[in-house]
Formats: structure tokens, sequence, C-alpha cells
């Protein structure tokens, strides 16, 4: 599944937070997710295994929260990143 990475609309995120993030981001991967930047706009790619037998709802929010898990691993590594700056949503 895709999922963007874009700044939250009310976190009062600075306008190279992307920027920082993809830093510490480009050529890593962790564990079934992947990242890639493509202009401004950040994406990831979790591949994690759900049944097939899940909701597309259920399968989404398990690689978002994959996603997520990723990004906070960074920002908490990172002084100057903050996990509240980042939203994490399905691409469709």
């Amino acid at each position: 599944m895709k999922f963007s990475i874009t700044p939250h609309s009310r976190s009062g995120a600075p306008e190279n937070a992307l920027d920082l993030l993809w830093e510490r981001l480009e050529g890593k991967r962790f564990e079934d997710v992947s990242f890639s930047r493509s202009g401004a706009e950040l994406m990831a790619r979790a591949g994690h295994d759900a049944p097939v037998s899940m909701e597309r709802d259920e399968r989404e929010e398990i690689g978002r929260l994959a996603v997520l898990d990723c990004v906070t691993r960074v920002c908490e590594r990172v002084p100057e990143l903050k996990i509240a700056w980042f939203a994490i949503s399905p691409r469709r």
C-alpha cells in the first residue's frame, strides 16, 4: 500500500520539515516500509502481509501505523524533528 507524508496542517511545522525528514529517510528501509520522494512529496510503501479477507480500511490502517512507527522512530532520534509535524494518509 502507498502512503503520502505531508506537513500536518495545524502543527506549526517549519517550511523545510519534509526536507529535514527526507534527509533522514533517503535510501533507508525499515522492515517492510520503504520511502521515496517525487518533487516536494514524500511517499511510503508498506508491504505488510495483511490478510485479503480484511477490509481495505483495516489494511490501510495497519500500513499507516507501520509508516507512522518508522517516522516516529526517526523523529525520536533527531531533536530538530517532531512527529506532530507530519500527517500520513493513504494514496488513492
